[in-house]
């Protein structure tokens, strides 16, 4: 059964939610898992696809876009189009549950301070809850 993470950093704003996508993708991948980051649209999907590039400076994490080259490692999707050829861990960015979550091994949801963000999660906690899935809550510090 699928294991969901909620990341609770604290701290508010778009960039935010980005960097904490970023540590866990960076940390996941350098743990040898194929990731797929679940956007809110194209806009935020292309932010975080330029993150990526220069989110340490000493490594590389291999990326793309869904369909594009270098997306078997870790693709950034937007939609709720199924993302074919990825099912270990999925980094949620949009604030409702993808239909398509329970193909994955992992679901992580980053929660950040904004009150629409909150209720969202609260109200997505309670959904995974009562349907028996197992979760987790880690409490992130804020990046500056």
């Amino acid at each position: 059964m699928t294991r969901v993470g909620f990341y609770v950093v604290q701290a508010s704003g778009e960039l935010e939610r980005l960097r904490v996508a970023a540590r866990l993708a960076d940390k996941a991948f350098a743990r040898g898992h194929r990731i797929y980051i679940n956007a809110t649209g194209e806009a935020q999907a292309q932010q975080l696809d330029e993150l990526l590039w220069s989110f340490r400076p000493a490594s590389f994490l291999p990326h793309g876009l869904t369909g594009s080259a270098g997306a078997e490692h870790i693709a950034i999707g937007w939609g709720q189009a199924d993302p074919a050829g990825h099912d270990d861990l999925l980094i949620n960015l949009q604030l409702d549950i993808p239909g398509f979550f329970g193909r994955f091994q992992r679901v992580a949801e980053v929660v950040t301070q904004e009150p629409r963000s909150l209720q969202a999660l609260r109200e997505s906690w309670r959904f995974y809850r009562e349907r028996g899935y197992q979760l987790e809550k880690h409490d992130l510090p804020a990046q500056g």
